[in-house]
Formats: structure tokens, C-alpha cells, sequence
């Protein structure tokens, strides 16, 4: 079964009922978003950003990569968006239709003061699976796909080096295949996407499947943790 998060390809064999049972649950838990009134008319104060750096990436539903990089602590924002294609001006319903060359990303704002990119790059390779290709969880589609979008020279090679050390490592019983690609633009998405995880607690996908990425990413890196500061 491939569940994919706008839900236009399904595809299903069943062969009797309490499966069919369990897929029909667990289909209600995509990572679907829809516009609402509330959103559209509570957008969130921007923040003054212009004195941080940024860093992209894509590991799956950006919900998800939005939250985790705005609970390390240096970041000051997460925004989430759409990289790595040509077409101009991106759309969320062109991006999950799986027919372009985007990917959701995010787009990172953080202080090189209080956290190095190398450290975002543990984040980032610690909160997915870097060895599924155009897959994380049930999100099917090269628009989930794992992604780097590097910005220099330095950044590339770090990237590089790091998956590197990854393979050799161990750590996962396949080879990663992360994109390792230069940067060349972000879109913000639609309002509605950002901070949905904050927004929309009760949203089968976020109770389902942000939320335990969340934990099991605040467990394997504590000390990362802005509330940790506070400690």
C-alpha cells in the first residue's frame, strides 16, 4: 500500500476485512493540509531575522522538519516551503501531486553563535531516514525525498564528509541517499502550512506521525533542546 500525503495514488490489495479495517485507519492520518478560516486570519508576527543565517533542507513532510529544527536551540525560525525544482512560483497542490521537481522543505534561520551548521546537519540526518528513496513514513513521492541544498562550497564539502562517516559507520544497513545539491531557491508555502504542528495538535497526521518523530528526535538529542536552557 503507498499512501501518499494528498492522497492521489492509492493503491490496495486486500484480502479480507480487518485489514481493510486497519488501512482505512491509518489512511485517515496523512499529511494532508487543508486551508481554514482561523489560519488565514491569524497569521503569526514575523520575526526580525535579517542578522541570522539560513540553511535548507527536505526530509519529508515539512510539518514535521519545520518543528524539529524550531526546538534546537540557535534557531530562531523554521519556515516551511518548497526547493529544488525549476517552475516558477510553486504551489502546494502542484508540489503533492508528485509532478514536479520540488521538494517541502524548510527554509532555517539560525545563529552561528549558538549552533554550527554541523550541528544541523546532526539534526537534520538525526530526525529521518536518509536511506529511503522519495519515502519517509507514509508519505510516498519525490517530493519527501531526503535532501541537502547547500549554499557554499563549505557547506557541500561538510555534507559530503558527514554522510560519509554516516556509511562508514554503520548505522543504517543501506547506503543514504540524501541529495547533495546547490541551492537555488525557496518559495514559502501557503500560511496555512506554517506551524501547523503547533496549530492543529488534534490532526490525526500530527498525533500519529509528527508527533512520535518529534519525541523519538527530543530523546536520541536532548542536550540539543532549547529547553534545555533553562536548565
Amino acid at each position: 500500500m503507498y499512501i501518499i500525503k494528498n492522497q492521489f495514488l492509492t493503491t490496495m490489495h486486500i484480502k479480507n476485512f480487518p485489514l481493510l479495517i486497519v488501512l482505512l485507519l491509518f489512511g485517515l492520518s496523512n499529511c494532508q493540509g487543508k486551508n481554514s478560516t482561523s489560519d488565514s486570519q491569524s497569521p503569526e508576527k514575523p520575526k526580525n531575522l535579517e542578522n541570522l543565517k539560513t540553511a535548507y533542507f527536505a526530509s519529508g513532510c515539512f510539518w514535521c522538519v519545520e518543528a524539529i529544527f524550531e526546538e534546537v536551540k540557535g534557531v530562531e525560525e523554521a519556515v516551511s516551503g518548497y526547493s529544488g525544482g525549476d517552475s516558477p512560483n510553486p504551489t502546494y497542490e502542484k508540489v503533492s501531486s508528485g509532478k514536479t521537481r520540488y521538494a517541502e522543505s524548510v527554509e532555517v534561520y539560525y545563529d552561528p553563535q549558538k549552533v554550527s551548521y554541523e550541528t544541523l546537519l546532526r539534526v537534520f540526518f538525526g530526525s529521518h531516514d536518509p536511506t529511503t528513496l522519495n519515502r519517509q513514513g507514509p508519505d510516498v513521492g519525490p517530493q519527501y525525498r531526503s535532501v541537502v541544498f547547500y549554499q557554499n562550497e563549505k557547506e557541500k564539502e561538510q555534507t559530503e564528509n558527514y554522510i560519509k562517516d554516516l556509511n562508514a559507520s554503520g548505522q543504517y544497513k543501506s547506503k543514504i541517499v540524501t541529495e547533495v545539491v546547490p541551492f537555488e531557491k525557496f518559495y514559502r508555502a501557503e500560511e496555512y502550512h506554517q506551524n501547523y504542528e503547533k496549530r492543529h495538535p488534534n490532526n490525526p497526521y500530527i498525533r500519529n506521525v509528527s508527533i512520535p518523530r518529534i519525541r523519538a528526535f527530543e530523546a536520541k538529542f536532548p542536550e540539543l533542546l532549547k529547553s534545555k536552557d533553562s536548565h
